[in-house]
């Protein structure tokens, strides 16, 4: 056992996540309403943490999730096959005018002192109408499967996706694999259904399945409703209201090993400074902090949770874990698109303390 956690050696697949799979729409640095174009990327929380480990970390990683027959989802499963990621789909028919559909999300870059601007279209979302029983866990989990992961934007899409989730981790349970959860809370997401006050008694309820956690200072007082301590941070990159708010989390959910986050100060849309912190069994941890100019910021914090996940998963000690997450995170904002294009030599370089030097 390490970290607290009894992580099993060997398994059929190393990571499967349960969510959404989105097509996210990008022009760039121009605003919608001035857009002549724009490039897809495939996304989805959930997703992004199976494609960055199957891609970069060269795990063998899966994805639970709804699928609909049309080219949209046709563009989308081919990217998952393309990142090395099994599908395990429930299949929607599209009935050629009005879905179900797979989600769009739009979001443009900004620039300099003008900040991206995110907004969704995910109406009649075949995700959103997964209900417990749409997937065969026996059967998915016949081989064994070492990590489950899913995450709070899934949860909120509709009252059935929150009892999947549960479904689902049970069954990992079960299985013996280790269990997270990605807390991303999204209000715009919650307030089209039920709310803060449904969010928090839906993830409080997924929590006591969860063993690894992932969520900022605000993901917990949102999500979870921790107040936060009478602790003032001095920065963005000051982890003590974080650190903070581990007592009472872990009080309410005991069984919690792990809960990590990235820290973050947007200077402007294209200079952020980076760092991350983690607790873990007790114990904290800060990778370094450095200086990043953001080409696409989408995706930073999943290629966090993947970094830290694959450290974890290959028993790397604490700090090397969650520096892994951290370069990972960083080293994913300066590619187009919301999931991984970087090589693990790469990561592992950065993680030691690597810079942009050329390599030859």
């Amino acid at each position: 056992m390490k970290y607290g956690l009894n992580i099993n050696e060997k398994a059929e697949l190393d990571f499967l996540s349960l969510g959404a799979l989105v097509h996210r729409l990008d022009p760039g640095i121009i605003p919608f309403r001035k857009a002549t174009q724009c490039q897809i990327h495939v996304s989805g929380g959930e997703f992004n943490c199976a494609a960055n480990l199957a891609d970069c970390f060269h795990l063998k990683t899966g994805i639970a999730t709804a699928m609909v027959d049309y080219p949209i989802g046709e563009l989308i499963a081919e990217r998952v096959k393309a990142m090395g990621v099994r599908p395990f789909y429930k299949q929607f028919n599209h009935n050629g005018v009005n879905g179900p559909n797979m989600a769009t999300v739009y979001s443009d870059r900004g620039y300099g002192v003008r900040a991206p601007i995110v907004f969704y279209n995910r109406c009649n979302e075949a995700a959103a109408q997964l209900k417990p029983g749409d997937f065969n866990w026996d059967e998915i989990f016949t081989g064994g499967v070492r990590w489950f992961h899913s995450g709070g934007i899934f949860a909120a899409l509709s009252e059935t996706t929150g009892e999947v989730i549960i479904e689902g981790m049970q069954a990992a349970k079960a299985a013996g694999a280790i269990v997270s959860f990605d807390l991303n809370y999204r209000a715009k997401l919650w307030n089209i259904w039920g709310g803060h006050e449904k969010a928090q008694s839906v993830i409080r309820r997924i929590m006591k399945y969860v063993d690894v956690l992932v969520g900022n200072e605000e993901d917990l007082q949102l999500g979870l409703g921790i107040k936060g301590p009478q602790v003032t941070a001095k920065s963005k990159l000051d982890p003590a209201v974080f650190f903070g708010m581990i007592n009472e989390t872990v009080n309410l959910f005991p069984q919690i090993k792990i809960i990590a986050t990235t820290l973050r100060e947007v200077h402007s849309t294209n200079h952020h400074s980076w760092g991350a912190v983690a607790w873990m069994d007790g114990e904290t941890y800060q990778s370094p902090t450095c200086e990043l100019n953001v080409y696409d910021r989408v995706g930073g914090g999943d290629g966090f949770a993947s970094g830290l996940f694959y450290g974890l998963l290959s028993g790397e000690p604490e700090q090397v874990a969650v520096n892994l997450g951290w370069a990972h995170g960083a080293l994913l904002t300066t590619f187009p698109g919301d999931t991984t294009m970087a090589s693990i030599d790469q990561v592992k370089a950065f993680a030691k303390g690597g810079s942009a030097r050329i390599q030859r």
